[in-house]
């Protein structure tokens, strides 16, 4: 069986990759300006922009399973168009297709979302998400559509990063104790992904970890995990701040828990020291 990891390059989509391939899958896998070093991976150039790429990749790699880990922030014709460019094509070749979406395509003025909540952005990021999802299920009704969090990991991880940063006082900026989310590990998520990928499941599924924690608390907990002074890591109000966007979101991943054999695990469990 071979799998198309979309994003390949990506956080999310190494590992994604290094599962693939470690799995015994024949694994092939996207980049936009360097391809990986995973031994035995096919690699291609892709630009989400450019129907006809999309088309030739999928049908050049002929995977049964498509995940899609790109991230292409507010750029609407990578993050809101290409996915739907990309459903398209799977749909025509028969793929199955593991969308990956994210918890800003909601506002937060209900704080616990499970899959039956409507997207309400408040950002162009989340609305570029938001659209992505309604045209998949639009143009591939079959496909997963995998709404996640904070994905944390080593320090390949943009949120472990700034942690080090802070610490070290090489990066500006404060730690917000009111903004509220739901990290996952990066290799349970896509331990979880590939697992929705290889069933029959379709339609919308939250993967995000089991503890909601403000992002000050997320600092502390990696600080303490990476033997750092986290008193050293500042604390601020990102409603006192002019950063848009929405304070607390907590993904409901009960259901989706349930389908899986693979562990959500929580951030305090995850960072734990020695974990």
């Amino acid at each position: 069986m071979t799998i198309l990891i979309i994003g390949g390059s990506g956080f999310l989509g190494r590992e994604l990759v290094r599962q693939a391939a470690a799995a015994g899958h024949a694994t092939a896998a996207t980049f936009a300006t360097r391809p990986g070093s995973t031994p035995e991976v096919t690699w291609h150039a892709l630009d989400l922009r450019d129907s006809e790429r999309v088309e030739a990749v999928v049908a050049e790699a002929a995977p049964r399973l498509v995940v899609n880990a790109t991230s292409g922030g507010s750029d609407w014709a990578v993050t809101a168009e290409g996915p739907v460019r990309l459903a398209m094509a799977t749909a025509k070749y028969g793929c199955r297709l593991v969308h990956v979406s994210s918890d800003a395509v909601f506002s937060g003025t209900r704080v616990r979302y499970d899959e039956s909540c409507l997207p309400d952005p408040v950002t162009p990021y989340g609305a570029a998400k938001a659209a992505a999802e309604t045209g998949i299920r639009f143009a591939y009704p079959d496909a997963v559509i995998a709404r996640t969090s904070l994905i944390i990991g080593d320090q390949q991880s943009t949120h472990v990063r700034a942690v080090h940063e802070l610490v070290a006082g090489t990066r500006n900026g404060v730690l917000f104790t009111d903004d509220i989310r739901c990290p996952v590990h990066v290799a349970d998520l896509a331990a979880a992904l590939l697992e929705l990928a290889s069933g029959e499941a379709k339609g919308i599924h939250h993967l995000a970890g089991a503890d909601a924690v403000s992002r000050h608390e997320l600092g502390s907990l990696i600080a303490k995990r990476d033997g750092l002074d986290a008193s050293l890591l500042p604390a601020g109000l990102r409603a006192s701040s002019a950063l848009p966007g929405a304070l607390d979101v907590r993904l409901d991943s009960r259901a989706t828990q349930r389908k899986l054999h693979t562990t959500l695990r929580g951030a305090r469990q995850f960072l734990a020291p020695g974990a």
